[in-house]
């Protein structure tokens, strides 16, 4: 360190005090600033950790600049022991003290000598040359070690933010994770065997490398500010361990479907039996119902009635078996497919029933009907008209032969509603299809 003439005006004793004064609240913020730079968590991890990536190259920089920032320091130190020194010669400082305070205190006066290390790796100023010894005034000097300083605390905070943030939070989740693993293996959710298995697989590799990249590379993953010039303006880069966390209770998810199958399997299969079971009987049913259709009832097309479904009664043989082996993860989307095709088949058997028994439905209509007009005419003491009789003998005849002609016999009740409706004095009976030999009616 060494000191040069003085370009400008000489500073008065009262500036030389200020001066010093502010100097020296200078030095005691930047050696505050400093020493708590060097006692920060983060930084003792970093020079305790095995470095990779941008981790690694920032590290090596910080390091020469966390050097150089004390070597500056020191230099900024002894200037101000020694302009402190010359200011304590006398009370009142002489001209030429003043004017080697003014070059001291002003001027480019401090030399200071970098290591090779140093030079070499810390950041130096826009357009400066690489050197071995840079001369300061001791304005710029503070100016440089609050741009060291800043630029090696960002890198410092950034590093701790995200050793403080993701390593715990991964720990928490992998250990969710081997909860999770025990579960899915206890109810046969394993790799291989079923998409949740091979997903736990993939988080579990995932998290491990996650892990490492960050205790080794934490600058990999954080997000700076946009705009923020404040050292460790940023956050942590969760995107990874948010994707994983995610897919994680999806699986867990999944598997909770599985335990619900696992409590309700015995149930569900009961259910199923019952149901199929009706289905068979109402089947059956079906099929005596059209035995008799045909014995009863002439010149109609009766739907042939299926048999019961095997392919249904095999697959709910299977889902019994996959109870007993408690593969409960094949059970759970077997059962929810049974469910399904049981009630349609139960559906399809009533319908067959319902098709099948339709002209048996029809003569009994047609048979209450018959009846009906009966009982009406018989009210209004019309009971032995000769021709009303005729026509209901005939319509009788046929609904309660054998087999019976449904189309024949329902032109016979009309033919019946017909005569009772001109009897009683009603409104005609449309005649639906009646020929002219039976609108004029017997004789005619």
């Amino acid at each position: 360190m060494g000191v040069t003439g003085s370009t400008g005006p000489v500073m008065d004793r009262d500036e030389v005090d200020r001066a010093l004064a502010r100097l020296g609240a200078e030095h005691e913020a930047i050696e505050t600033s400093l020493l708590a730079l060097q006692d920060h968590a983060g930084r003792r991890l970093l020079e305790g950790a095995e470095l990779t990536g941008v981790t690694r190259d920032r590290w090596t920089s910080t390091e020469a600049s966390i050097t150089l920032l004390w070597t500056y320091f020191d230099a900024y130190a002894d200037a101000l022991r020694t302009a402190r020194e010359i200011r304590a010669r006398r009370r009142w400082s002489s001209r030429e003290d003043l004017v080697e305070l003014t070059d001291l205190l002003t001027g480019e006066s401090v030399t200071v000598a970098g290591s090779a290390t140093a030079t070499a790796h810390a950041p130096t100023p826009q357009g400066s040359p690489n050197r071995l010894s840079e001369r300061y005034s001791l304005g710029t000097l503070v100016d440089r070690m609050n741009e060291l300083y800043a630029t090696s605390l960002d890198m410092v905070v950034a590093a701790d933010a995200v050793w403080s943030a993701l390593p715990a939070r991964i720990d928490l989740l992998a250990a969710e994770l081997q909860r999770t693993r025990r579960l899915a293996h206890s109810v046969g959710v394993r790799p291989g065997e079923h998409p949740a298995g091979d997903d736990l697989e993939r988080i579990t590799r995932t998290l491990t490398r996650l892990r490492e990249e960050v205790v080794s590379d934490p600058l990999a993953y954080w997000q700076a500010a946009e705009g923020s010039s404040a050292p460790g303006g940023g956050r942590p880069d969760t995107t990874v361990y948010d994707r994983e966390a995610r897919a994680l209770e999806d699986v867990r998810r999944e598997i909770d479907a599985v335990l619900t199958v696992r409590q309700d399997a015995e149930t569900r299969i009961l259910k199923l039996r019952d149901i199929l079971s009706r289905a068979d009987r109402t089947l059956a049913e079906a099929r005596t119902a059209r035995g008799e259709v045909l014995a009863k009832i002439a010149a109609t097309e009766v739907p042939v009635v299926s048999g019961p479904p095997t392919a249904l009664q095999e697959q709910l043989a299977t889902a019994a078996e996959y109870r007993r082996q408690a593969q409960w993860h094949r059970l759970s989307p077997l059962l929810e497919s049974l469910e399904q095709k049981a009630e349609d088949e139960l559906l399809r058997a009533r319908e067959s029933l319902t098709a099948v028994t339709a002209p048996l439905a029809v003569r009994a209509e047609l048979r209450g009907r018959l009846d009906a007009y009966k009982a009406k005419i018989a009210r209004h003491g019309f009971a032995e008209d000769t021709f009303v009789m005729e026509r209901y003998e005939k319509a009788r005849r046929m609904l309660w032969s054998a087999p019976c002609d449904l189309r024949a016999a329902e032109q016979a009740v009309l033919r019946y509603q017909q005569a009772a409706a001109e009897l009683l004095g009603g409104p005609r009976v449309p005649d639906q299809g009646m020929s002219e030999d039976d609108r004029r009616g017997p004789g005619a």
